[in-house]
């Protein structure tokens, strides 16, 4: 079987994908293989560099000339949804780890492609409903100007309004090539907001919390929210300017006992101090899944058809040590839990790598946008 997966490995989300992601996608072969050694899985790993166009031109190249079966991760919504189209008539499967947008189980579903790890719905409403039932009830965003800055600004102020808050104002700043956000953070100061959201991911994100401490904000009393800030930006920022930044995420290495034991696996396989967000262990747990459906209905058949794979990933539950047991939906979205973080102070932190503490969990069968709220026609025929 061949893997292919396709991240950012040198732009601004190279620390929520890349070498780690790759780390995760091995760990699943590896662990798979120890047990299946008959069933030989190959992967390969390239960079979209933040292009759909790129990244478009290789999962054609992938497919026509190079055997791929299977494309996992992708980690830019444009090039998510730019996918369907090739993936469905080449027969093959997309495992989608980290496009964020919810709309690829919505308008965008496909019968080749599953939605892993977390989407903008999820990430939405497990923040914006229980920060106003704490009394956060007045939202400014900074927002990608891309696909999906714009679908998760539009999930969460649904969520803030029909939990009784109000989005004063937004603003969307240039992707990828933005690196000062000095004037959307004076913009966000000047509505007088109780929660300034960040959407960004990566870099962006860790320059925005450095330069909002700057300014003082979160020291006035602003919660900065980092809807897409994830456990790698807090340890590139530390806990002495992350402390008390809320942001959700899907899965956490200190969560329970399994989410530890793949740690503990994986440490050796990462630089010291690495720890996967959800779009990695997404990586891990969508592949393992994957190659146990390969094996069930054997190599030959699972390479013949990726829609009759994706269907056979249906059927069967999930279960795995990042985000334990659960199922995929008729419409391709995994289900599991979501978990409100905020960051701990250094006073609170025991070591490297403990840096959450759960504010809310939001359970799996409401983590997700709801069938009959999308315009899934697979899901709703």
């Amino acid at each position: 079987m061949r893997v292919g997966l396709l991240q950012d490995m040198s732009g601004p989300y190279r620390d929520i994908s890349g070498p780690t992601s790759v780390a995760c996608a091995r760990q699943a072969i590896r662990e798979f293989q120890a047990e299946n050694p008959s069933i030989p899985v190959e992967l390969l790993v390239a960079d979209h560099q933040n292009k759909a166009d790129v990244g478009l031109s290789i999962v054609r190249q992938w497919f026509d000339r190079d055997g791929v079966d299977m494309v996992l991760g992708v980690s830019n919504s444009a090039l998510g949804i730019a996918m369907k189209a090739v993936v469905e008539q080449k027969d093959k499967v997309h495992l989608n780890t980290s496009a964020a947008t919810s709309s690829l189980t919505s308008e965008h579903c496909s019968s080749n492609a599953i939605h892993w790890a977390y989407d903008t719905y999820c990430l939405s409403h497990a923040t914006g409903e229980p920060l106003v039932k704490q009394g956060y009830n007045t939202w400014f965003f900074i927002t990608p100007n891309y696909a999906f800055g714009h679908t998760l600004q539009a999930d969460t102020t649904h969520s803030v309004e029909t939990s009784g808050g109000r989005v004063l104002g937004g603003v969307t700043y240039p992707f990828p090539e933005t690196t000062d956000y000095s004037s959307f953070l004076l913009q966000a100061q000047a509505s007088r907001a109780k929660v300034v959201a960040f959407l960004g991911a990566g870099t962006d994100f860790v320059n925005a919390v450095k330069q909002a401490q700057e300014f003082g904000l979160m020291r006035s009393g602003t919660r900065f929210v980092g809807l897409t800030g994830y456990i790698n930006s807090v340890m590139s920022l530390g806990l002495q300017a992350a402390q008390g930044m809320t942001q959700p995420e899907t899965f956490y290495w200190d969560l329970n006992d399994r989410t530890r034991a793949f740690m503990e696996r994986l440490k050796p396989h990462v630089p010291a101090n690495t720890f996967p967000c959800h779009n990695q262990a997404g990586d891990y747990s969508a592949l393992m899944h994957y190659l146990k459906v390969v094996k069930e209905l054997g190599p030959a058949r699972a390479k013949a058809s990726g829609r009759a794979t994706v269907a056979a990933m249906k059927e069967m539950p999930t279960d795995d040590d990042c985000f334990g047991q659960g199922v995929v939906r008729k419409d391709g979205r995994k289900l599991h839990p979501t978990y409100l973080f905020e960051v701990k102070t250094p006073a609170e932190s025991r070591g490297p790598g403990d840096v959450y503490k759960v504010l809310a969990v939001t359970p799996a069968e409401r983590s997700f946008r709801p069938i009959s709220e999308g315009a899934c026609a697979m899901a709703k025929g």
